[in-house]
């Protein structure tokens, strides 16, 4: 089989955020299809086969006053994606309960051991949102609940979800890849009571759910908070992040407007993740 070549973006960005995650997202669109974060930036790759001259034509970010963001390119050939992505990802613990690794790191002594193969999907636990998810879902009552997972990318936390206790779970996401690698992940771990979908929120009608996740971005969030409100059962809880400490405010009232009321919330290096209760 001929290794196919690359086109390899290198972009610096400042500032950061939310750049780097808006840029991701529109070059997933445009037809890139692995990204690696660096401290400076993204770089970004995509087949030669699929690259135009234009592609980066649709790229609104780089249009943007907002922030400063330059880049350079070269043709890349025999990329090894599985040892770039092996050498660029390292095992996490969170709260020394929870680990999430990939096959061929060791085993840690945590009461929750997850296994995931990401690939282009989000949700390792490495980022902040992610991580912070994690941190709820170890506290909350799971036990034989039923569980939405909304935006699931890698199944991560669908997967916890069922570790601890839930079942049925739904989990689905809109992206063909991260629908791929959940189900991927779902047999790689073992799980029995998960069944991912590829779509958004309208395929929720006449669904009911005693714990809703949602893990998007706050645009999102904002237009389905009051879909995710409608599938909850009544005293259901909706956990939401993805979005910034300055967003919450707005997040909160929209919650309110749909009856669900504030519990708590986890801030991470400004990224937010909160807990709403249906009343």
């Amino acid at each position: 089989m001929t290794t196919p070549i690359y086109i390899g973006y290198y972009f610096t960005i400042k500032p950061l955020q939310p750049a780097t995650e808006i840029l991701i997202a529109e070059l997933g669109y445009a037809g890139f299809e692995s990204f690696v974060e660096t401290e400076s930036g993204v770089e970004a790759f995509v087949q030669k086969s699929e690259w135009n001259k234009d592609i980066l034509n649709d790229i609104h970010i780089l249009n943007s006053d907002e922030f400063e963001i330059t880049y350079t390119t070269k043709e890349i050939e025999q990329v090894n994606w599985n040892k770039e992505w092996e050498k660029n990802f390292n095992p996490i613990i969170v709260d020394d309960v929870c680990g999430v690794r990939a096959p061929f790191h060791d085993k840690p002594d945590v009461a929750y051991d997850i296994v995931i193969e990401p690939k282009m999907s989000f949700g390792t636990g490495h980022h902040e949102t992610t991580h912070m998810m994690i941190q709820h879902l170890l506290k909350a009552d799971l036990e034989n609940k039923k569980v939405l997972d909304m935006g699931c990318g890698t199944g991560v936390l669908a997967i916890l979800s069922e570790m601890r206790g839930a079942k049925p779970i739904d989990a689905i996401d809109i992206d063909n890849w991260c629908y791929l690698n959940t189900i991927e992940n779902i047999e790689r771990n073992n799980c029995e009571f998960i069944t991912a979908y590829e779509g958004d929120a309208s395929l929720l009608v006449d669904q009911k759910y005693d714990v809703v996740i949602a893990n998007i971005n706050r645009n999102i969030l904002l237009k389905d908070i009051s879909i995710y409100a409608e599938t909850l059962q009544t005293n259901g809880f909706l956990f939401l992040s993805g979005f910034y400490k300055e967003d919450l405010k707005m997040i909160t009232e929209e919650c309110a407007a749909n009856d669900l009321e504030f519990v708590d919330s986890l801030n991470r290096n400004n990224w937010i993740a909160a807990c709403y209760k249906l009343k």
